[in-house]
């Protein structure tokens, strides 16, 4: 394994946090699965996704602010975002591509040019609308917008040292604390109605250790929720407006929010805002409130994927167990919980958070980019009849540059450390390397995740202030072992995190074996649409059944399975760029009693004579095939 990596010193650990996250500049990956796509991303996605911003006139819109180009404003009044993540995806892409490099260059160019001398930026107000600023934050999104841009800017910063972007964003930043706060300090009450620029101040708080931006993200939270709204609310105790006040998470402050509700991208970036400022300020009231309405997620409104939002109308979460097999399930949405749960993590090191980031990843998350890296969902549903397929681009285009800039900063997500412990949080062969207070410390992972549970830890480096490794075991891998060395170590429970203690050496191997056995899922039976069927995981992988596996003349939404059936897998190097694909024996539902008829008296449902033979695929890569149905959840026959 050819893996080099610089030397990356850790950041200094939050004030409320247990654990540090690792940088990714400290991280590279060398595996089968992460490393290429992470190169599609560099080679396809990015370069696309420029061209789309050109085409569509997303660039356009700040040449025309600036005066370098005359044409009407383009696309929907929050397109600049766009940009900024397209920026700051490329931005954590940036080291040794000069193509890349080229790139941000260009559109720092052109979005520095378009700001205004008091700092504000937002191509929709810039000229014709300017006396419309700020008058409507429940619906513009120029905070969100602004957000993006601090957002793109800190990866920007961070990446390259260059403050070119920073500045602009700091601008921006200082004018929006200028603007917004208390009537009695002469500024403007409000909120944003798209959560987003919470977490992105808290961001530039870190970067540049001024105060008034981590105070300004916390008082965008706690506006939350106020009475009168700071979203100008009218006043009325009409069901719709309380409707809409939930839609926006406005319906009551951050800290009396137990559940997960209304639109489910907001409400990411919302948690992912809270528990930044928690991690900083220790507010104990909004750490329950995070906990509270992750427990609400995970245990009554989450796809088995970890696919978030039921409801196509308002993008939003349905009521408890409310999860039809029509899903919404937002892409950005998905990024938004891993998002969350990354911060999560950092805050008290339980493995469950880091579950779900990686169910979240192999499944909500990478189902909405095609293999190709050009081709993107922005919903994912978890049935279909053939007609749902990638897009190279939408009006609404948040998902694909959010796609973008999350494979672009998955390295960061892999290891953290406390003040004894380096912890591994995700597997993939590569390397780390960083250092500590008492010297660098550098690991090689060897394995072919996420197809195997064979896990190799190589320490090449270790400082003796380094006492501990602690290794996630997936809450499905009940029966893990680890060892070091050949020696048995008794500390792999499923669920939580194996820690080793010992005074580590170069040289010192871990071995980690995670059971990797196919296994069937059933859902709460409170969840109807999902009544008497099954769904088929391995590992972190959850699979389908898909058409293009089946021969013509069967609806694989007719096809059931049996529990006791023996599970094959098999990994196949020329399926859909190399997978692990499993199959079994299976029914197909006799329809004939339903011919010319709806509804009939009730009958045991009854299956063709002949067995078909079951093949399922990672739900990430259907649709990369010729159209067809398509389903996650399969009849179950006992």
């Amino acid at each position: 394994m050819n893996t080099t990596v610089s030397l990356t010193k850790v950041p200094a650990k939050r004030p409320c946090n247990r654990l540090s996250p690792v940088p990714l500049s400290a991280v590279a990956l060398s595996d089968s699965f992460w490393a290429p796509r992470q190169a599609v991303n560099r080679e396809v996605t990015l370069p696309t996704q420029y061209e789309q911003c050109e085409t569509t006139g997303r660039l356009d819109n700040f040449r025309r602010v600036s005066g370098r180009k005359e044409c009407e404003f383009s696309g929907i009044f929050f397109n600049d975002s766009d940009i900024y993540k397209l920026l700051e995806a490329v931005a954590y892409c940036l080291p040794g591509d000069p193509k890349l490099t080229a790139m941000a260059d260009s559109i720092i160019d052109e979005v520095g040019a378009a700001q205004d001398e008091n700092g504000y930026l937002n191509t929709y107000f810039s000229l014709e609308r300017k006396g419309a600023r700020w008058t409507n934050l429940k619906d513009m999104h120029e905070l969100y917008c602004a957000g993006h841009l601090i957002e793109a800017a800190v990866a920007h910063f961070e990446s390259t040292g260059s403050t070119s972007i920073l500045d602009v964003a700091r601008r921006l930043a200082d004018h929006i604390c200028d603007t917004f706060g208390s009537v009695a300090d002469g500024k403007r009450e409000g909120a944003c109605g798209h959560e987003e620029v919470e977490h992105a101040l808290v961001a530039l708080y870190r970067a540049t250790n001024e105060p008034r931006y981590l105070e300004q993200a916390r008082y965008f939270i706690g506006a939350h929720g106020a009475s009168p709204s700071a979203m100008y609310w009218p006043s009325t105790s009409a069901p719709w407006w309380d409707f809409n006040r939930r839609y926006h998470q406005d319906h009551v402050k951050f800290e009396d929010l137990k559940d997960v509700v209304g639109h489910s991208v907001r409400m990411m970036y919302y948690a992912c805002g809270a528990a930044d400022v928690y991690a900083e300020t220790g507010n104990t009231q909004w750490l329950a409130a995070l906990e509270a309405q992750w427990s609400n997620m995970t245990q009554r409104r989450m796809y088995v994927t970890g696919g978030l939002g039921a409801r196509w109308d308002g993008e939003a979460f349905g009521d408890d167990w409310e999860l039809t097999e029509r899903a919404y399930a937002e892409t950005c949405a998905a990024i938004g919980s891993i998002m969350w749960n990354k911060r999560m993590l950092q805050i008290d090191g339980d493995a469950r958070y880091a579950d779900l980031m990686e169910l979240q990843l192999f499944n909500a998350m990478l189902a909405g980019l095609s293999l190709s890296g050009d081709q993107y969902f922005y919903q994912n549903p978890l049935a279909d009849g053939g007609t749902h397929r990638r897009q190279p681009w939408f009006g609404c285009a948040c998902c694909p540059p959010n796609v973008a800039r999350l494979l672009g900063s998955l390295p960061g997500y892999f290891y953290s450390v406390d003040q004894d412990s380096v912890w591994v949080h995700l597997f993939a062969q590569g390397a780390v390397r960083f250092e500590l207070d008492g010297g660098p410390v550098q690991l090689r992972q060897e394995t072919n995740y996420p197809w195997d549970g064979d896990i190799h830890i190589e320490v090449v480096e270790a400082p003796a202030s380094m006492t501990a490794l602690q290794i996630r075991i997936p809450a499905w891998a009940e029966g893990a072992t680890v060892q070091v060395n050949d020696e048995r170590v008794d500390t792999a429970t499923a669920g939580s995190y194996a820690r080793i203690d010992r005074s580590w050496a170069a040289g010192d191997i871990v071995r980690v074996h995670l059971p990797m056995q196919p296994r069937w899922v059933t859902a709460d039976p409170r969840v109807f649409a999902t009544a008497g069927k099954v769904a088929l995981m391995r590992g972190p992988i959850v699979y389908c059944i898909e058409q293009a596996d089946f021969p013509a003349g069967i609806d694989v939404r007719d096809v059931a399975v049996s529990k006791a059936a023996k599970l094959d897998a098999r990994f196949e190097t020329e399926t859909l760029g190399g997978i692990t694909v499993l199959r079994t024996s299976g029914k197909v539902i006799d329809r004939s009693a339903w011919d010319g008829a709806l509804y009939r008296d009730a009958v045991d449902v009854r299956y063709t004579a002949a067995d078909v033979d079951v093949v399922a695929i990672p739900y990430y890569a259907w649709a990369n095939r010729e159209a067809g149905p398509m389903t996650v959840w399969i009849h179950s026959v006992g």
